[in-house]
């Protein structure tokens, strides 16, 4: 098969694709707090992760963001959400993985991307967070191993953006 059989079409749609991993370590996961300069979410909570470069799948990808961005180099990683950021043409949509692992290590090295904090799972400050994860988090966390959540989030009625789960909860 050829790439022009694939109906690639930016006319028609395109989607961005990112990683998001958290790493837990006992009743604790890892958390990076945007650096100030970042453009999105300075200051905000979130998992480590990226983009996904040309040529990479999305597990190595996953894997080269926790080294770039903790110093860890984490060998298992288990896929627990996929999820679909609706874009409307000319905007491209989002589409991310997320993954959890167990941290090898608490030891964790300076990130240009922000501060990495550690955070009891029972007492995540909400109100730090990225607008998502206070919603995501805990889903990804619940779900039975092996079980993948699929999402997607799009503007509801007031515009603001609004998330959907399968299974719901």
């Amino acid at each position: 098969m050829r790439l022009e059989d694939q109906g690639m079409d930016p006319a028609r749609y395109v989607v961005i694709p990112r990683t998001l991993t958290f790493l837990l370590d006992g009743e604790d996961v890892l958390l990076l707090r945007g650096a100030p300069t970042k453009r999105l979410w300075a200051g905000r909570l979130n998992g480590v992760g990226g983009h996904v470069a040309p040529g990479e799948d999305v597990y190595a990808s996953a894997r080269r963001e926790v080294r770039e961005e903790t110093g860890l180099a984490v060998e298992d990683l288990a896929l627990r959400a996929v999820v679909h950021v609706g874009g409307e043409p000319p905007l491209p949509g989002i589409l991310f993985f997320v993954f959890l692992g167990r941290a090898p290590s608490r030891r964790t090295r300076p990130s240009p991307e922000g501060a990495l904090e550690w955070h009891p799972l029972a007492a995540l400050p909400a109100g730090e967070m990225v607008a998502d994860l206070p919603t995501l988090l805990p889903r990804v966390l619940r779900a039975p191993a092996g079980e993948v959540l699929w999402g997607h989030y799009a503007p509801g009625p007031s515009g603001e953006i609004e998330y959907r789960f399968t299974p719901a909860e």
